[in-house]
């Protein structure tokens, strides 16, 4: 795996979108951009060595992302962009197989689906990563998304690995359906 750069976003939210004061709500994003191996090959069978790469990735990041937070992790998501010369499908091998792992054991748990998002794209493009709660799938006040992307990223035969984790719900959560609460 060639890795180009590293980035760790760190997000405090501190008021809702009306300036109500909230408990403070950390989000991580770490992100790696990376060489596609098969960027520009057509379809090929065997992307086993993306599902490497994400394994690496995960146990290389998650632990320096976990680290950042205020409080214990409670959310988590994984997202991926993948350059022009790629497929959606480069960026599924990198995401799912065995990024999972290393992110559940860096969040010290980890018993609901990760959320993921996948696409492909040009230099610079956006990713809504989706978030949520680690461990109750239906904490509907954990669902949420955070945006992220990287200037220079991703050149054609790359690929932006995103892994996110946070220590609280949206600010002002009131939906429901949050671990604890009555459904």
């Amino acid at each position: 795996m060639e890795i180009r750069k590293t980035l760790l976003l760190r997000e405090t939210t501190e008021t809702d979108e009306t300036g109500k004061p909230c408990p403070p709500v950390v989000r991580v994003v770490a992100l790696a951009v990376i060489r596609n191996p098969f960027a520009g090959q057509g379809h090929t069978a065997d992307l086993s060595p993306l599902f490497e790469a994400g394994a690496a990735l995960g146990e290389r990041l998650m632990t320096e992302a976990v680290a950042q937070l205020n409080g214990p992790p409670v959310s988590y998501g994984k997202a991926a962009i993948v350059g022009t010369a790629g497929e959606m499908e480069h960026g599924a091998a990198t995401v799912h197989p065995r990024l999972g792992k290393p992110m559940r054991a860096a969040v010290g748990g980890g018993e609901a689906l990760i959320p993921s998002n996948v696409k492909v794209a040009a230099l610079g493009a956006a990713i809504d990563l989706p978030l949520g709660h680690k461990d109750e799938p239906w904490s509907f006040d954990h669902i949420d998304t955070i945006t992220v992307m990287v200037g220079d990223a991703p050149r054609p035969d790359e690929i932006v690995v995103c892994m996110a984790v946070t220590d609280g719900p949206r600010p002002q959560p009131r939906v429901g359906k949050g671990p604890g609460q009555p459904a």
